[in-house]
């Protein structure tokens, strides 16, 4: 498989000048592990890598961590790093009395109970970063820069960046972002999925939960994946899949935990008392989102009836990964009020919320900024808005209002 440059590669390098570890979190099959491997054969020192896929490796560092170190002596790459905590204040001693920048770099899926013990054992020694499946901009080669409503920085890459039709773009989210499918070579959806469900996602499932019904979580997955885009509605999932109420959101929490899933909360503050409290869900991958939900082809995707929900679940993950490829936390909301005013989204930057809307259209009506203006109640003042859409070129609404197409994200 072709290696695709990716785009975290800049912010790990410049993080192993500053902290002697690195802890790379995200999803299994996102690539953590490839890139880590490619960053470590271009270093001028050799830096050894150990998985603790391996169980004897494993059995090591859980059982004999001072001897594990022994063996693979630093600068070293420890891959799958959660299974065994106890290396971590190990870690903590070498670092200490080594000081060296770089040291160690770690991967690790399962988010959570790794983070307890990094957090315990490593605070201040380590920079963490997340990594999700690929970009938009990674898959196209084009450069990396977090999504901002800026008209200066938007003009000039809507001068660099290749038009995409809304055909490429569906043909795009259908396929998925995961390394091994997002490249025209690599392996198809059909064949791709139900392994790596099998394989990985309810084996993490499995390893944070206990025993699971397979049949009652692939339809639990599936109720999920029904509903991106969309607020989150316990009952109605649960109902779906046949499980209670607290099976559900524990299995929705170990989703999110594994990085397949993300919420994004709702905006509110005291003077917008009116605001709904429930998050939005969405997929960091659309392809699983397009396969749990049967769409057949790219083709049928964008002809069906969650085909507005898709290229919201596609934008909104497109910039979210912008963001974390750029080691930023994003600070990005919805907007929703008991009179059913919505924002798709809101980018909070410079003291200013930026709305932005996400359209299947090619040509926006200026009548969808008119919703923009509930933010004038919020005590951040209202920044420029976009409409996010299908459109074959950036342009304007008007001097408050831009056209951002889809595929400049």
């Amino acid at each position: 498989m072709v290696y695709i440059k990716r785009h975290l590669e800049e912010t790990i390098m410049e993080m192993s000048k500053l902290f002697p570890a690195i802890l790379l979190t995200g999803p299994r099959q996102s690539g953590k592990t490839t890139m880590l491997k490619e960053l470590a054969a271009r270093e001028e020192r050799p830096r050894e890598y150990v998985t603790l896929d391996d169980f004897n490796e494993r059995h090591m560092a859980k059982n004999d961590p001072a001897l594990f170190l022994q063996m693979h002596e630093p600068p070293v790459l420890i891959d799958e790093a959660q299974y065994a905590p106890e290396l971590f204040p190990y870690i903590k001693i070498h670092i200490d009395q080594h000081q060296e920048p770089g040291d160690f770099w770690m991967t690790g899926s399962q988010i959570f109970p790794m983070m307890q013990g990094v957090q315990e054992s490593l605070a201040g020694r380590v920079g963490v970063l997340r990594m999700s499946p690929m970009s938009q901009r990674e898959i196209t080669g084009a450069e990396n820069a977090p999504f901002s409503v800026d008209l200066q920085r938007l003009l000039g890459e809507s001068k660099k960046i290749e038009p995409m039709t809304m055909p490429q773009v569906f043909q795009r989210l259908w396929r998925g972002s995961m390394p091994r499918i997002a490249g025209e070579d690599g392996f198809s959806p059909e064949r791709y999925y139900p392994s790596y469900l099998s394989t990985y996602i309810e084996r993490d499932v499995r390893e944070l939960s206990g025993a699971i019904d397979a049949l009652k979580f692939m339809d639990f997955i599936t109720a999920v994946a029904a509903r991106s885009g969309q607020m989150v509605n316990y009952n109605a999932i649960a109902e779906d899949a046949d499980i209670d109420l607290a099976t559900c959101k524990g299995w929705l929490n170990i989703l999110e935990t594994l990085g397949i899933i993300f919420m994004l909360r709702p905006y509110s503050n005291n003077v917008l008392k009116r605001t709904i409290k429930t998050p939005k869900l969405y997929f960091y991958d659309t392809g699983l989102v397009c396969y749990l939900t049967r769409w057949s082809s790219p083709e049928v995707a964008m002809r069906g009836a969650m085909s507005g929900a898709l290229l919201e679940n596609y934008a909104v993950s497109e910039i979210i990964k912008g963001y974390q490829n750029a080691g930023k936390q994003p600070f990005l909301h919805y907007y929703r009020d008991r009179d059913a005013k919505e924002i798709d989204l809101l980018l909070e930057e410079d003291g200013k919320l930026c709305p932005v809307e996400i359209k299947k259209t090619a040509s926006p009506d200026k009548r969808l900024t008119r919703v923009f203006k509930v933010i004038d109640k919020s005590p951040l003042s209202l920044g420029t808005g976009a409409i996010l859409c299908m459109a074959d070129k950036f342009s304007a609404i008007d001097q408050d209002n831009l056209i951002v197409p889809i595929w400049m994200i």
